[in-house]
């Protein structure tokens, strides 16, 4: 933990940016869980709250394409604070969303904050690079999980029993206020960047984008490598849990809220314990564990409260995982294409994950138990662990620390 501090302490930007990461992540949830009881509380159908849960990675496998140009040719601090502004504006139309005959409208919304906060972290995660040494940048990302992880733990949380006491609609303006806070912390940001691309036209980086990824198949792997995290995207599965076998246990919001704190508690004590342990070669290990935690969380859902200790040990893995997999794509990247590739990996990334979310409601309505599942998810990792070795046996991966 001392070298995260360390870091954040030496590197003013990359504090600021953690800072801002940790409020605006935390205010998501409350629109997140706000969203998903809004549904459940209407009698939306599962469809509607699978669609719901995949519209929120849906967006980034359309605009991966134009998102990487702009990316590349524009100067990351003007494009993080409009994208910053854009996000909490589109907050506020869901104060007026209370029927289901607005749900069209709901999944549009969903999907222009969706995009616009997708393309806000593809901008970072292509500034990273540029402002961090392989050291430092393999640190940057396992903070950025454990940020990530710990507004999780606390924004689920907190938004659950925010929304049980203060309801829905309040939520969201909760959200809308700590994005301004955000904004105000944002402008702070002391960037000394040039343009790349100047000059360039937007058709031929889109070529040379997709040709130089054609021609590295090698990270392409890797991309591919990294997207197998995404089928840790639970939030489908939750919320059917919540709709049917824990209904009678507390409300909906509590429900949710307090499922996905317990897994964010693992997300958040990974990295800490087990991100020394990352490497190329205990990888694969680490997709197998991955496996057992979500087969343990597999046959402990049969009671609410024991099937904590599962959530706990499914989400113990995944934070290293993903900062370790996206260090591996970063670093076998060239500079001139960071804005690109981050795009595509997040299209590949967020498509599978809307996969995820999809193919959950899909099997449950085929009539497939929540458990059963479940343990397909767990295979899905298995999968991965071979996956992963055969990519380290044919190649050579680059070492930075």
């Amino acid at each position: 933990m001392k070298k995260y501090i360390v870091l954040l302490k030496r590197n003013r930007n990359l504090r600021l940016l953690s800072t801002v990461q940790l409020i605006c992540y935390f205010g998501m949830w409350f629109s997140h869980i706000g969203i998903a009881t809004l549904l459940i509380n209407l009698n939306a159908e599962i469809w509607m709250i699978s669609l719901s849960a995949a519209m929120a990675f849906i967006p980034s496998v359309f605009l991966a394409i134009p998102a990487g140009v702009i990316i590349d040719k524009f100067k990351a601090y003007p494009l993080l604070m409009i994208f910053m502004v854009i996000e909490a504006l589109s907050i506020i139309p869901l104060l007026f969303i209370d029927s289901l005959s607005y749900f069209w409208i709901l999944q549009a919304l969903i999907f222009i904050r969706s995009g616009i906060a997708g393309m806000h972290f593809q901008v970072e995660m292509s500034l990273l690079p540029k402002i961090l040494n392989k050291v430092e940048l393999k640190l940057a990302n396992e903070i950025h999980s454990i940020i990530w992880a710990a507004s999780y733990t606390s924004g689920m949380a907190t938004a659950g029993i925010y929304i049980h006491h203060f309801g829905i609609k309040s939520s969201f303006i909760a959200d809308f206020v700590l994005y301004l806070i955000g904004i105000w912390l944002l402008h702070k940001l002391s960037l000394n960047e040039d343009v790349k691309a100047k000059g360039e036209k937007v058709l031929s980086m889109i070529k040379d984008g997709i040709v130089y990824l054609k021609n590295n198949p090698f990270l392409f792997q890797l991309i591919l490598v990294h997207a197998f995290v995404a089928v840790t995207s639970y939030d489908a599965l939750i919320n059917i849990m919540a709709k049917n076998q824990y209904k009678h246990i507390l409300s909906v919001a509590l429900v949710i809220g307090s499922m996905n704190t317990i897994r964010a508690c693992g997300l958040i004590l990974g990295p800490i314990f087990l991100g020394k342990f990352a490497n190329n070669r205990n990888l694969f290990w680490l997709f197998l564990g991955q496996a057992g935690g979500i087969l343990l969380w597999a046959f402990l859902q049969f009671n609410f409260y024991i099937g904590f200790i599962g959530m706990f040990f499914a989400g113990l893995c995944t934070s290293v995982l993903w900062s370790y997999s996206y260090t591996l794509v970063q670093m076998n990247c060239d500079k001139k294409y960071y804005g690109r590739v981050i795009a595509y990996l997040d299209m590949i990334f967020l498509g599978m994950a809307a996969i995820t979310s999809l193919a959950i409601g899909w099997l449950y309505n085929l009539g497939l138990s929540t458990k059963t599942i479940t343990i397909l998810m767990a295979l899905t990792f298995v999968f991965a662990a071979f996956f992963y070795k055969r990519v380290y046996k044919k190649y050579i991966i680059s070492k930075y620390y």
